[in-house]
């Protein structure tokens, strides 16, 4: 099984993966620096934006499934260097984007206190959570549509710009939370209604600095005023068949996650907090991952639009490898910093004991995480099959894990670190699944439409 020789391939995966992992490393970075924050000021509060985050997550979950549709389509487009219609499918998933935001918007401004009291039937905590609903509901419009735009970059392998506008939002994030959260520097002590104009202006000067990239130093896409009065219906309907499956995969994502969370709060107290542990320090880890398969869905992409078959074999064979150190590695550092980490804890003994039995068992899942996300989300869904991730999802995560985490929570009654481990068993029995169909190439689709004569002329020109 003969690796790739290509030099390009690996400056090309690692410019993209170290790029996309810092990105998200300053990512948790900003969520942790508001809990950190907001959980200093009080308790209460804090509880109050966890809850709401349970449902941005679920937000967020379903605006990178639109920005991860756009990329797939779009960078294979950019493998035959045609960068029209990436701007139609761009604007397609502006629309997808920016409509879910409204919708999430409209209905947090009509029944705050509602939407909160899901996650919690605590009256105070209800309160908290709809003062910090009331004005973060502005920024899933924001959000939807900055995300979106910098999909649109990531389809023409730029990623760089996504890096700088992290790092901005948590320098102003981290800033003005400090000044009104606490009342700093003279300014009044405003608890969750200042994490919450923290994070709007952080998200406005995001959209912000994006925005301005487009207008004065992109020099790849080069949007004009006639890419946006232009409406392609035949590209736009080629974004929204594809995007469905995204939308619903990121769906059942997201849902499955805040089920997990219920299973596991219905275990113990100290399965709570254990668990938290784990998972935080497991998230900042996985980032490893997520980076490989953002990084390995633009370069199978661009190479399938290419039809550069015989090379695209080549880079699948070396991706598998790739992705099977990058999950040593990680259990490795896992394992090792797991020790140091739960030092830094105040907790009971039980606590401490089960936090660490809950880390052990990522460090044996987290390989097969490493290996099956970006195989089956960055090869697979990459090359064009989407179909797949939605039904392999489907089943393994609705059909086998769920149903056997609920049994084995309330019926047989296991071990809280059985419990975690079958949460996340599905990361080790999807890898066959993986691997059959990756090593098969029924996943190569070509999804882009041949260039109309309007777009030969101006090529050729």
């Amino acid at each position: 099984m003969r690796l790739t020789r290509d030099r390009n391939f690996y400056r090309t995966f690692f410019r993209l993966f170290s790029l996309i992992v810092l990105q998200n490393v300053i990512v948790l970075s900003v969520n942790l620096a508001d809990n950190i924050m907001i959980g200093a000021y009080s308790e209460t509060s804090l509880s109050g934006v966890a809850a709401v985050n349970q449902l941005q997550f679920i937000y967020q979950q379903l605006i990178l499934g639109t920005g991860d549709a756009l990329v797939t389509l779009g960078s294979q487009y950019w493998g035959q260097g045609r960068t029209g219609p990436i701007k139609q499918l761009g604007r397609a998933a502006l629309c997808v984007g920016f409509g879910a935001g409204l919708v999430l918007f409209a209905l947090t401004g009509l029944f705050p206190r509602q939407i909160v009291g899901l996650f919690t039937t605590s009256a105070a905590i209800v309160e908290e959570g709809a003062r910090y609903l009331r004005i973060v509901r502005y920024t899933y419009l924001l959000f939807g549509v900055s995300s979106v735009l910098l999909a649109l970059l990531r389809s023409v392998e730029i990623v760089r710009i996504s890096l700088w506008v992290s790092l901005s939002t948590l320098v102003i994030n981290c800033s003005i939370n400090y000044v009104l959260i606490g009342g700093h520097l003279g300014a009044p002590a405003l608890g969750v209604t200042g994490a919450a104009i923290g994070t709007l202006v952080a998200r406005a000067v995001e959209l912000g600095v994006i925005v301005c990239y487009y207008v004065f130093f992109d020099r790849r896409l080069c949007v004009r005023r006639e890419d946006v009065r232009h409406w392609d219906r035949a590209l736009m309907g080629d974004y929204f068949r594809h995007c469905r499956f995204f939308l619903v995969v990121s769906l059942m994502f997201g849902m499955s996650t805040a089920l997990q969370t219920v299973i596991l709060g219905h275990v113990s107290d100290s399965a709570i907090a254990a668990n938290s542990i784990a998972s935080s320090l497991y998230q900042v880890l996985k980032v490893a991952s997520v980076g490989a398969a953002s990084a390995t869905s633009i370069i199978v992409g661009k190479t399938v639009g290419a039809g550069d078959v015989a090379r695209l074999k080549e880079y699948v064979r070396t991706f598998q490898w790739m992705f099977l150190g990058i999950g040593l590695l990680t259990s490795a550092a896992l394992f090792l910093l797991r020790l140091p980490i739960l030092s830094l804890y105040e907790l009971s003994p039980e606590t401490k004991v089960m936090a660490e039995h809950f880390i052990l068992v990522l460090c044996v899942t987290c390989i097969g995480t490493a290996y099956e996300m970006p195989v089956i989300t960055g090869i697979i869904r990459g090359g064009g099959d989407a179909r797949f991730v939605f039904v392999n999802d489907l089943v393994s995560i609705w059909g086998i894990v769920l149903p056997l985490s609920f049994l084995a929570a309330f019926v047989f009654r296991w071990d809280p670190a059985v419990v975690v481990l079958c949460l996340n068993s599905d990361q080790i029995f999807k890898c066959a699944a993986a691997a059959i169909k990756a090593n098969r190439y029924t996943w190569m689709k070509k999804l882009t439409r041949d260039a109309a004569p309007e777009e030969r002329k101006e090529a050729n020109a």
